[in-house]
């Protein structure tokens, strides 16, 4: 039997830095929500394990032997030694590197392919430390569903109901290192970041009462990675400047930003226009939940 899933992109729609540890990983706190657009993952169960990437961004996506995917699938063989691997089939369309949780998304689906091949329930303790194990962001993905993440990944809020979200989402085509972002920052070791609180989110939230809540959130990280990556500047300009944008804001340690529109004409006038102008940009329009 032959299993697919999708692993949506994961968009960080407030993302506040709160300090840095003793131990040098940093704090953070994020509404995080997910998109209609994302990899597709299939797995054919067998002895050995494998992986095939294909799809407009499997290149940049590099070696598949090191791949999230073959990460997440090992970390959970250490944790269930009986568990049946397999072959792996990775349609890579999200971009790489590019502050939408693309290889993250990919390791849960993996993870999700796994439990369901060998009929382990998707809440499996040793399910959440595979993830764990395999990186910060893709504990969160395991259940890609909007809300509230802390920490440094690993603390999960319950999910939220939030109402659907017209979204445009642009990568100017730059990788962005997580890593060099932070070390941009310059935050030391055991310092805080003043003043950043995020507002209370709540389990139900209007369109009317979550349009506000995100204007009063930020992306700690946009400043540093605009200084890394000019190019994010531009990109906040024409999403901010494009008809019915509401909400111009970067996701992640970018460098893809995002744009919240009034409808989904808007979104797709919007696209298209863009889509013109950068014909090198990676834009698509979807519906964040």
């Amino acid at each position: 039997m032959s299993f697919v899933t999708r692993a949506p992109a994961k968009i960080n729609l407030t993302l506040h830095i709160r300090g840095r540890r003793a131990d040098g990983y940093h704090e953070l706190e994020s509404l995080v929500a997910f998109t209609g657009a994302g990899d597709v993952l299939h797995f054919d169960p067998g002895d050995d394990l494998s992986l095939e990437v294909v799809g407009p961004t499997a290149v940049a996506a590099g070696e598949s032997g090191d791949n999230l995917v073959l990460r997440a699938a090992r970390a959970l063989r250490d944790r269930v030694p009986a568990l049946r691997l397999g072959a792996f089939k990775l349609v890579k369309r999200l971009p790489v590197a590019a502050g939408v949780g693309g290889g993250s998304s990919d390791a849960a689906a993996a993870l999700r392919l796994l439990a369901d091949a060998n009929a382990l329930s998707h809440h499996d303790p040793r399910l959440v430390e595979a993830a764990q194990a395999t990186g910060a962001d893709v504990p969160v993905c395991l259940d890609p569903r909007a809300r509230m993440m802390s920490g440094i990944g690993e603390r999960l809020g319950a999910p939220l109901r939030l109402p659907p979200l017209v979204a445009l989402l642009i990568n100017p085509g730059v990788k962005l290192e997580t890593k060099s972002v932070f070390h941009r920052i310059g935050l030391r070791n055991g310092e805080t970041n003043a003043g950043s609180s995020h507002p209370e989110v709540g389990p139900d939230l209007t369109p009317n009462a979550l349009m506000p809540l995100l204007r009063r959130g930020r992306n700690d990280m946009e400043g540093a990675a605009g200084v890394l990556a000019p190019v994010i500047g531009d990109v906040l300009a024409v999403l901010g400047g494009a008809r019915g944008c509401r909400l111009a804001r970067m996701s992640g340690s970018g460098a893809t930003c995002f744009g919240l529109f009034d409808t989904c004409r808007a979104a797709a006038q919007a696209m298209q226009i863009i889509r013109a102008q950068h014909p090198d940009w990676w834009v698509k329009a979807t519906v964040l939940r």
